[in-house]
């Protein structure tokens, strides 16, 4: 069952991809409700992909692998969500193959055994992956930002940048989900500080160091858009810099503890 489904979700995900990559590039003309369906019904066989990856004998599995196919599934369903109302397809070109390597790899290498955790470490868990996931989408945001400018810039205006909303349209969205971001990140730190026994233990203390560096670059970032009306050109440069310091604490740690150490 984990591997058909698994490719089942691949398989949807890729034809979803190439449908909107070749309508970006004006070779054809996918309905954007087609994309969305292949992405949804991938959506559906990634869940049961991720909860039997995740719930393991003993606990849950939230190893290197199935936790970073469990953020590109949330990922995958947050901008789901989001096209609802907001004109923002294109990010499916890097959230879906993203959401379908995270999947593959989880089906070829060895799957961890599962691990009791209390009731408040779940929440922080929970909340830690629900920031790290619109931070993600985030930079992708600030990614198709940054294309956008330096088009218009040129005053190439075809292809990928054609189907983009206006300029003022994806700079707000991407603060907006910067401050999603920034307050699920608050909630975690503090829930980690309340249920984590240590957090600063040898095992967790680079995490918690480059989480809290991350904290304080992305609020820098929005109180310099409150005080000095920082635009999108500064906020593409620290929002990647800041995503940087939080996935070195989140995958970086678990990187180093589970395939070097």
């Amino acid at each position: 069952m984990l591997l058909f489904s698994t490719l089942f979700a691949v398989l949807l995900y890729a034809l979803a991809s190439v449908l909107q990559w070749q309508t970006v590039l004006g070779k054809r003309t996918a309905t954007p409700a087609l994309v969305k369906w292949l992405a949804l019904a991938g959506f559906i066989a990634h869940t049961l992909s991720v909860y039997t990856v995740l719930h393991q004998p003993g606990g849950l599995n939230l190893s290197l692998f199935s936790a970073g196919s469990l953020i590109a599934w949330l990922v995958t369903g947050l901008v789901l969500l989001s096209s609802l109302r907001q004109a923002i397809d294109n990010l499916f070109l890097g959230v879906l193959p993203m959401a379908a390597i995270t999947a593959l790899l989880c089906i070829v290498t060895e799957i961890q055994p599962g691990k009791p955790y209390a009731a408040g470490l779940i929440a922080h868990i929970l909340l830690s992956i629900l920031a790290y996931s619109i931070f993600t989408i985030a930079v992708l945001q600030a990614l198709l930002l940054s294309r956008q400018e330096a088009a218009l810039k040129h005053h190439h205006t075809r292809g990928l940048v054609a189907s983009l909303p206006p300029l003022q349209t994806m700079e707000r969205f991407l603060f907006e989900l910067l401050w999603a971001g920034l307050a699920l990140l608050t909630a975690s730190l503090v829930t980690g500080f309340l249920f984590e026994e240590d957090l600063f233990a040898q095992h967790l203390v680079h995490k918690t160091v480059l989480s809290l560096v991350a904290w304080l670059l992305y609020a820098t970032l929005l109180f310099g858009r409150i005080s000095f009306g920082w635009r999108s050109h500064t906020a593409i440069r620290w929002t990647l810099s800041s995503f940087l310091f939080l996935a070195l604490g989140y995958f970086g740690s678990k990187f180093v503890t589970e395939l070097i150490l």
